[in-house]
Parts: C-alpha cells; sequence; structure tokens
C-alpha cells in the first residue's frame, strides 16, 4: 500500500529522475593524503586486499528541488539512491579504492536500479540479495530552513528489514580488510541477526570493524530502544564515527565538547580511533595515544545529506591502504583532511550518491 501511495505522489510531484555528477566550486585548498603509505609493515593487519566491504540498509532518497524546505512545503523532489552503508561502499569506489555491498533490496525496478548504479560504480555487489515479497525501501529528506533534518520513511517492512543470516555471503565478509557497518540493521529481525552473525564472521576474519551508528531515532520504537540498540555493539569497533548530537542522546544529554565525557562514556578499551564531527567545523579525534582537532572546509551548502558517508568513505578509503594511521598522529590528520574535504564537496549537490566525489575532485582542491 506504502509503495503504491508513494508511486502516485511521485507522479503528482513530477519527480526529477536525473543522477547528475556533482560540480564542485570551492576555493579551497588541501593538502592531500593520497590514501597511500610506504610502510605497512607495523599495522599487525594480515589483508592483502584493501577491500572495504559495507554492511546494511541501500534505499531510494527522494530530496526535494528546493532547499530550505519541510517535506510539506515541497514543490518536487528530486530521485537519488542512498542509504549510508552503500553511501560508503560508493564513496571509496568513486576514491579509487576496492569496496562491496551487502544487503538486501526488493525484487523491483527500484532495487534493481540501485544494484546497477552500484555496479556503474564498481562496487561488489555478490552480497546483495532481491526479495520478491517486500519493497525496496523509500525515504523522503530534507535540511529544513533552520537545518534540522526532516525524514520521513517507508519500510512496512521493506526489503533491507528481511536479510537473513543464510543470505550472508561469508566468502565476501572474510575477505575484507575492513567492515564497516551502521546500526539501522540492529532494528528488526531478520536483519539484527544476520548483522550480529556478520560481525562474527568479520571479527573472527580479523577485519577492522567500523561503526558509524547514524541515528534515525524515527525507525526505532522509542529512544531508549535505539540508545541500547546502539550500545550493543559499541565494544566490538576498532573504529567509530560519531556526531556531536549522537553523543549528547548516547550519554543522556551530557556536553558533546567534554574530552572527559567523550573519553570515560564512549572510549571502550579495545577502540582504536573514535572520530567525532561537527559538520563544517571539522573533526575531533581519539586514540590511546593522542587527540586533537582537525578543522573544517567552508562551502556553501546545498543538501547535507550524504556529508557525514562521504566523511566516512574519504577516511575509510585512507585505513584500507594504511592501517598505521592509527598510530601515526600527522597521517591521521592528513587522513581525517582529507575525509573532511569529502564531506565538504558532496554538500554543495543534492543527495547523497550523485554528490560523492572522485578522487580527481578531491584533488581539485588543490589546485583552485
Amino acid at each position: 500500500m506504502a509503495f503504491f501511495f508513494i508511486f502516485i505522489l511521485v507522479t503528482f510531484l513530477q519527480l526529477s529522475v536525473k543522477f547528475s555528477e556533482p560540480t564542485i566550486h570551492v576555493d579551497l585548498k588541501l593538502l592531500c593524503f593520497a590514501g597511500k603509505s610506504d610502510d605497512l609493515t607495523n599495522d599487525g593487519c594480515n589483508k592483502t586486499s584493501d577491500l572495504v566491504v559495507c554492511f546494511g540498509e541501500l534505499l531510494i532518497d527522494f530530496v526535494p528541488t528546493v532547499g530550505g524546505v519541510s517535506l510539506a512545503e515541497a514543490p518536487a523532489f528530486k530521485k537519488a539512491p542512498g542509504g549510508a552503508p552503500a553511501n560508503v561502499a560508493v564513496g571509496i569506489s568513486r576514491l579509487g579504492g576496492s569496496s562491496a555491498f551487502i544487503g538486501k533490496v526488493g525484487a523491483d525496478e527500484f532495487g534493481y536500479m540501485l544494484a546497477d548504479i552500484l555496479k556503474q560504480n564498481k562496487v561488489n555487489t555478490s552480497g546483495m540479495r532481491y526479495d520478491t515479497n517486500a519493497r525496496t525501501a523509500l525515504a523522503f529528506v530534507t535540511l529544513k530552513a533552520d537545518g534540522e533534518r526532516e525524514f520521513l520513511f517507508f519500510r512496512n517492512p521493506s526489503a533491507d528489514m528481511l536479510l537473513d543470516e543464510s543470505e550472508l555471503d561469508h566468502d565476501l565478509i572474510e575477505k575484507a580488510k575492513i567492515f564497516h557497518y551502521g546500526s539501522i540493521s540492529l532494528i528488526d529481525e531478520p536483519c539484527k541477526s544476520a548483522h550480529l552473525a556478520a560481525l562474527r564472521i568479520a571479527k573472527d576474519s580479523d577485519c577492522i570493524l567500523s561503526y558509524d551508528p547514524n541515528l534515525r531515532l524515527a525507525l526505532w520504537p522509542s529512544a531508549e530502544a535505539a540508545r541500547e540498540g546502539i550500545m550493543s555493539i559499541w565494544d566490538l569497533a576498532d573504529v567509530i564515527k560519531i556526531s556531536e548530537d549522537e553523543i549528547t542522546f548516547l550519554t543522556g544529554g551530557d556536553d558533546p565538547y567534554d574530552d572527559d565525557v567523550v573519553l570515560n562514556k564512549l572510549f571502550h578499551p579495545n577502540l582504536k580511533l573514535l572520530i567525532v564531527t561537527e559538520g563544517s567545523e571539522g573533526c575531533r579525534y581519539y586514540t590511546k595515544d593522542f587527540k586533537g582537532k582537525v578543522g573544517g572546509v567552508k562551502v556553501k551548502p546545498v543538501d547535507t545529506t550524504g556529508a557525514g558517508d562521504a566523511f566516512v568513505s574519504g577516511f575509510l578509503y585512507n585505513i584500507a591502504s594504511d592501517p598505521s594511521i592509527f598510530e601515526n598522529e600527522e597521517r591521521l590528520q592528513k587522513a581525517l583532511h582529507f575525509a573532511n574535504v569529502c564531506g565538504a564537496i558532496t554538500v554543495t549537490e543534492r543527495g547523497a550518491i550523485p554528490a560523492l566525489p572522485t578522487k580527481d575532485a578531491v584533488l581539485h582542491f588543490t589546485k583552485i
């Protein structure tokens, strides 16, 4: 029923379906870190591949054709592929890295279209599954004039929620150097069990575990369920990226800028790196040995939907080829600056995947 409704709505609003490459107009310099190291002997990682496997949701985002309006006020919407883990997979591939996606879509036109987009972006889709009884998830996303994002999801249930443990591609996970995931796939069964099983496989295979909770409170039964679900796998991760708002939420209202809050409540003993993103202001980083901040990159934002995913893509692209970043603060700062630029470029276009930058686009920053 939801799909029929959305089809009528899409037709009525005369949605644009054009997917375009980002046009970048920036006047900033970047000390570019290309993601390659001359010394990979000290990272303790025995993986010979730079593969990053991303697990989770893949869906259709409908983004208003104009900015600063609520969903109800939007005159029309533009269709764009989305879903945080899929965005990260495409982002890594766009930068020249190796990535794969594991998740489920409907055996419908949207699902096949999304798979084609991943393939066109050179993302390995062998871990994708197709559900004949559930539709591909849909989400309407807008950035209102007050800076707040508004989401409206159609998942009742959607195919991404129905991935079963038996459908996991074990071989693909075992080949990964990095296994990246969020928290949305922890909300419902059977996907929750599939997620936990995939984590066990990745952990047993000595993958670097990368966690971006990507809080979407509207999808959880309650705030407490969201907090418990996100924290239930917290201590497994080697790398965690969170936002200021997520710190406030997870700590029950504590100051997200207080280092003691971050270190005492969120930094666990096995964690190699905790990153706190601050939007246009950049990011903070915390390891067992050092902490600091990397300044942001100023651009005129059009749509911030995929900024965090672009940031993660840029950072994981660098970690995949140089895990020694965890122990080298100078390299870490360069990698985070690279990630900040990836995020900045992405907000200059609408939609998430369509706006993710290529490596050439990032390098172009240094020449303007």
